[in-house]
Order: C-alpha cells, then structure tokens, then sequence
C-alpha cells in the first residue's frame, strides 16, 4: 500500500513524473469532453485521472502516523487541483462561446450538487481505501474512478469562471469538495476497521489519528449545510414543474396551442408555449396556476407564435 499510494522513495521521480502528465492529460481529454458535451470522453479522463491516488495517499498517511507523507498528498491534491482549473480556464479562452449550465449538460450536471451526491461518494471511497486494501479486489478501481467525479467537476470550474459564470463554479467546487471530503472520511473508517495502523513501519508516528479523522468529520458536516441546501431548492424546483407542466398543457389545448418545454429557473418555471395566432390568455394561465394552488409559484411564459402555410406546387 505505501508504495502504490506515497510518492517518496527511490522511485519518487517517476511517480511524480507520471502523476502530472496522466493529470495533464486528463484535464485536457475531461475539457474537451465537457465543451463537446461528450459523456463518453468525460468518463475516459476519470479513468485517466490520477487524483485518487494522493487522497487515498492522503488516508493511508493519516493511518500510518507519517506526517511528511500526509503533507506530500496534500500539497499533490491542492496543487493538482489548480492545475486542472488552469488547464480547464485555457481551454475555455478557445471557445467562442461561454460553456455554462444553460447550453452544455456535462456543465449543467455538476454545478447542483446535493446530499445524493455525498452519499455515493461515501460509498465510492470506501470501494476505493477496500481495492486499496484487498488485492483480490483491486479490479474494481476502474470502476471507482468512473464512479467518484474528481477531474470533470474542476474542469468545469475553469470553464465556468471564464465563461463568467462564478456561482456555477462556486457549484463545481463544492461537488469536488464534497467528493474528497467523502473519500477521506469513508478511507479512514475502512482502514481503521481493517486496523491498518497496527502494521505502520513509521518509527514515531508524528499524526494525530482521532484529531485527523474529526477534523474531516467536521469538514464533511460542514459541506452537508450548502447540500442540504441544494437538495431542498432541486426538491422544490422539482415539484414546481411537475405541478405547473399539467396545468399549463390543459391552458395550451384550450388555446390549441401546444407545450413545448417546462422547465427549471432561477426565475421559477419556465414554460414555452407554440401555436396558431392569436396568442392564448398569459392572465388565464395565472388565473388556472393560482386555482391549483400554484400562487406562490413564478412561471415566466414565453409564447412562440407559429403558422402553417402550404405551397402548393404547379
């Protein structure tokens, strides 16, 4: 395990060396596959992404009492983590157009993350200290890196910000800090439940294992105020739609017009409407909204006029 995790020993260099390039690389393949909106190339730079090493590195160091091996992760972990945002924010200086959540769902996808998010982290760490751990099981950290996000949420990051998108950066960030945080604090109890630090080679260990381990717990407590948060806001906006979409489609027939899209804002609902000239009653589908008990909820309509012309030919 310390020779798979740490980066120190005769075989220091080429570690590192290995580590920033296949870094490099996956920012560039994550970026790319963010502005493309390509999941398939998304999912390569997670498994290209060497980021779950040093936080795992960064546990097993806690484990084992080595305090130069615990900061050597952490300095790994930061500083990689501002390289992919720097890769990612030049790769958006290439586009002619903002990535942002509005147009692009591999954004849209990661700036809204919720307590479902932490949960599958939880999880995900804890498969990736066990494969750690368990040689006969070490197939599975593929999956664990498709499964954790740790590259794609920076890279949105860097996108975002050049886009000039700061709250949807600010969303990416804590996404990447909720996994971390998660795989830290699911790494510690799986190695402390297989008792890793009872075969540390470190003669004085110079880390303070429960002090370690509760400042984690408090970070991760600390993350779960915004996410709790979010998934409140995503259950609302949630709800929202699905009681607006049913009445504003029997408004629409009404009309014979038809519904388009009903769909979440930072406004409220949005609802897009197309059909025949007139235009339908914008002061009717309130009146309707308000009689199914939806008065508190903002709907900004957008009616989109449309005429069927058939040209006939000789």
């Amino acid at each position: 395990m310390h020779d798979q995790l740490l980066f120190d020993g005769p075989e220091a260099g080429r570690k590192l060396s290995a580590f920033w390039v296949l870094l490099a690389l996956a920012a560039a393949i994550a970026s790319a596959g963010i502005i493309s909106d390509s999941t398939a190339t998304v999912i390569g730079a997670m498994i290209v992404a060497p980021l779950m090493t040093p936080i795992v590195g960064t546990v097993f160091s806690v484990m084992t009492g080595d305090r130069p091996n615990l900061l050597r992760s952490l300095g790994l972990i930061v500083g990689g983590s501002i390289a992919v945002i720097a890769i990612a924010y030049l790769f958006g200086k290439l586009m002619p157009v903002p990535i942002v959540a509005q147009t692009n769902a591999q954004v849209a996808g990661r700036v809204h993350p919720d307590l479902i998010d932490l949960a599958a982290a939880l999880a995900t760490g804890a498969v990736g200290s066990f494969a750690v751990i368990r040689p006969d099981v070490s197939d599975t950290l593929p999956g664990v890196a498709i499964a954790i996000s740790l590259v794609p949420p920076l890279c949105v990051v860097g996108l975002t910000l050049e886009s000039g998108a700061d709250g949807q950066a600010v969303g990416a960030l804590l996404l990447f800090l909720t996994n971390v945080g998660a795989i830290l604090l699911s790494g510690l109890v799986v190695m402390a439940l297989y008792r890793v630090f009872e075969v540390s080679t470190v003669a004085e260990p110079r880390v303070h294992r429960r002090l370690a381990t509760t400042v984690v717990a408090l970070f991760v407590v600390l993350l779960m105020v915004p996410l709790a948060i979010s998934s409140v806001k995503i259950t609302r906006d949630t709800l929202d739609r699905e009681n607006v979409a049913p009445v504003a489609e029997r408004w629409a027939h009404a009309a014979d017009w038809h519904i388009v899209s009903v769909t979440s804002s930072e406004a409220g609902v949005d609802v897009q409407a197309s059909g025949g000239l007139p235009e339908p009653s914008a002061g009717l589908l309130r009146k309707d909204l308000d009689a199914a008990g939806l008065r508190k909820v903002r709907v900004v309509l957008e009616l989109v006029p449309s005429q069927r012309i058939d040209v006939q030919g000789g």
